[in-house]
């Protein structure tokens, strides 16, 4: 579960960094809206693996998009494309 401070609250930055959990962020504020976020070091590993994961599916949709569009090339194309790099 999320804990949200305001971001003055980091004067007593230990009680704050104590909240952190993995699965519990915490969220810091200025003026009443949401600006940071302190999240646990490993959750933040995997949240950045994520990211890296989605941005490769949609690479790999747009590509499959393209070859039902365009269509497909052989392998045998590939590699004399790539031996004529």
């Amino acid at each position: 579960m999320a804990t949200i401070y305001p971001v003055s609250d980091l004067r007593n930055y230990r009680e704050i960094l104590d909240r952190v959990e993995e699965g519990s962020p915490v969220y810091l504020t200025v003026n009443g809206r949401g600006r940071y976020t302190i999240r646990d070091i490993a959750e933040d590993e995997a949240f950045e693996k994520t990211k890296a994961m989605l941005r490769l599916f949609c690479e790999l949709n747009e590509g499959r998009i393209s070859g039902e569009k365009e269509g497909y090339v052989s392998a045998e194309e590939v590699r004399a494309r790539l031996r004529e790099l």
